[in-house]
């Protein structure tokens, strides 16, 4: 280790965890990693990763001297005293948080230890308050992540507030969290456990109810002629509003938005509450991501034998991220309906492979949609706007694009020869229901 300052312990080095030992390495920090995965440990002590994340490999390799990665948890406890705990609470069959991976943690902690454990993994509010009676005398702060992938470093170096929840007798903990986030400029939120834990929770319920809420409102626009695109700019004006998340599509994915939002619906429902707006959210998620097949039967007719070309993958553009990402049930459901299903993503191919075996991968956006009967933007990733389309056009079987994020110019894509199709926008040539023709 090097550096005058304490280190810094971090315990699982997945997508949250090396952002933010690469993060506190970039301010000056000495941290050591710990991870039980001795491949992936050795891969990054060579400098190597595979999570694809903008400006990562670059503060790895500027911080390689204050950064070490270890699989020996009696290394990490001798040399740090804050040890932030990043490890995955994936959702069980029934919707809770599986806290297993949290509980091994704590289980390594020696009695009596004095360590700081800080908890950045996303945990069902209550979990810190049954930590402590667990292990009494355990100091325990809740400093939840706010990070998109995608963006993850910068979100980390500027953040809108970092919160920090600790309960009586915590205090020094928490004053040694806060600390090493002022430099940071974002506002620190200093609460209890409890609440800390909810506002992460309740941050992502509620950026997943405004993008259901705008898939509702586009799919209403269709039926009367209006545009979703005006709509939602008209209402993101007002700023009791904003215009953040108000951007129509085939649904949210990602390892957050869908895990936190069922496990606050489960801890809602375990505590004997029954929360409805959520089952809605849910709801309109799922079906927003079969909507697409309804287009093109709608243009296609049966999909039996029809090629039908996927552009992107990855449940957002900038991660190779496919945890719940809406070209699994996309494809799953073409292929239910006897379609045959290429795909491109330019990052995601590899991480995609394993999931969708029987869909065809592509090495570009061309290739895919060689000889298709139809094409549906999934990814909204920069490349596909700089396309040529007239090409594009003239490799299909018929030039059908059904645009999933509303992300390229229709009327560059009529110009190009396409049948083109958003989300929440009047087909050209479209009569709205209600009116005569």
């Amino acid at each position: 280790m090097t550096g005058d300052r304490e280190p810094i312990g971090v315990i699982g080095v997945g997508w949250v965890g090396l952002v933010t030992a690469a993060c506190f390495a970039e301010l000056g920090h000495p941290v050591i990693a710990r991870d039980i995965l001795e491949e992936k440990v050795d891969s990054l002590s060579r400098g190597e990763t595979t999570i694809h994340e903008p400006g990562l490999d670059e503060l790895l390799a500027r911080n390689a001297e204050r950064l070490t990665f270890t699989t020996d948890m009696g290394e990490l406890l001798s040399a740090a005293r804050l040890l932030f705990v990043c490890v995955d609470t994936p959702p069980t069959r029934s919707g809770d948080a599986d806290l297993s991976r949290v509980r091994a943690v704590i289980e390594e902690l020696p009695e009596g230890s004095d360590h700081v454990l800080v908890m950045k993994s996303t945990v069902p509010a209550g979990t810190g308050q049954s930590i402590r009676r667990d292990r009494p005398g355990l100091p325990y702060v809740s400093c939840p992540e706010f990070l998109k992938e995608g963006s993850a470093v910068e979100d980390f170096l500027h953040p809108d507030r970092v919160v920090v929840g600790a309960d009586p007798g915590d205090e020094a903990g928490a004053d040694a969290v806060a600390e090493l986030y002022a430099p940071l400029g974002g506002e620190i939120v200093r609460t209890d456990v409890a609440s800390a834990e909810m506002i992460k929770l309740a941050s992502n319920a509620f950026l997943a109810t405004k993008i259901s809420f705008v898939n509702e409102i586009a799919n209403v626009c269709e039926e009367v002629g209006a545009d979703v695109a005006e709509v939602a700019r008209g209402m993101g004006l007002d700023q009791r509003i904003g215009s953040a998340f108000l951007r129509p599509g085939i649904g949210y994915g990602g390892s957050c938005f869908p895990k936190d939002v069922s496990a606050l619906k489960m801890l809602a429902g375990n505590s004997g509450y029954h929360f409805q707006l959520l089952n809605a959210v849910i709801e309109v998620n799922e079906l927003q991501k079969r909507r697409v097949v309804g287009k093109l039967q709608k243009h296609l007719g049966s999909l039996l034998g029809k090629r039908v070309a996927l552009l992107g993958l990855a449940f957002k553009p900038q991660t190779d991220d496919m945890r719940e990402a809406s070209s699994l049930v996309l494809a799953a459901r073409l292929e239910g309906e006897g379609a045959e299903v290429v795909a491109y993503d330019p990052v995601a191919g590899e991480a995609a492979r394993e999931l969708l075996d029987s869909v065809e991968l592509r090495d570009s956006a061309l290739a895919a949609l060689e000889g298709a009967d139809a094409a549906v933007l999934v990814t909204e990733w920069p490349e596909f706007a700089e396309l040529d389309w007239a090409a594009a056009a003239a490799r299909m079987a018929r030039p059908l694009l059904i645009d999933g994020r509303n992300f390229l110019d229709a009327g560059l894509l009529r110009n190009a020869g396409f049948e083109y199709e958003g989300i929440g926008r009047a087909v050209e040539g479209s009569v709205p229901a209600g009116t005569a023709e």
